[in-house]
């Protein structure tokens, strides 16, 4: 079993690394295209990472898509769900709550104002994600061997 892996790394903080392993599917820009290419890592050495499809340095990569790797993505997606369902969930208790009690459906101004800022601020982190890792500036590509050979 190799342990070899990709570092993407942001800073010194071991929150802002990102891991590639063997065998792991990476979907990068190289200067060579102009465009993302989804490819599986096979094989790294000192100087070189092996794609299924293709060999780079980590120099000649100039963007990573990093949407479902950035652990940092799993809090803000949580943070959006909690957000969209309890305001949604709110306004289903209170319309229900309203018929139970009243015999008609209504929802409370307060209530509904309170479900709306949650449903808006839920929203509003959606388009809040850590999409694509820039190998410029202090973002820097290694390849880290530390199985035995």
């Amino acid at each position: 079993m190799t342990r070899d892996f990709l570092l993407l790394k942001r800073g010194p903080q071991e929150k802002k690394q990102i891991r590639f392993f063997i065998g792991e599917s990476i979907t990068y820009k190289s200067k060579k295209l102009g465009y993302f290419v989804t490819d599986k890592i096979v094989r790294l050495d000192l100087d070189y990472i092996y794609l299924t499809e293709n060999i780079l340095k980590p120099e000649d990569i100039l963007e990573i898509d990093i949407r479902n790797k950035d652990p940092r993505n799993y809090t803000l997606r949580n943070l959006t769900s909690l957000f969209l369902g309890s305001g949604a969930l709110l306004l289903g208790v209170e319309s229900i709550n309203s018929i139970y009690q009243q015999n008609e459906f209504g929802i409370d101004s307060g209530v509904g104002l309170t479900a709306g800022i949650l449903i808006g601020t839920g929203l509003a982190i959606l388009p809040i994600r850590y999409k694509i890792f820039k190998n410029e500036g202090k973002n820097r590509i290694q390849i880290l061997l530390l199985s035995p050979e």
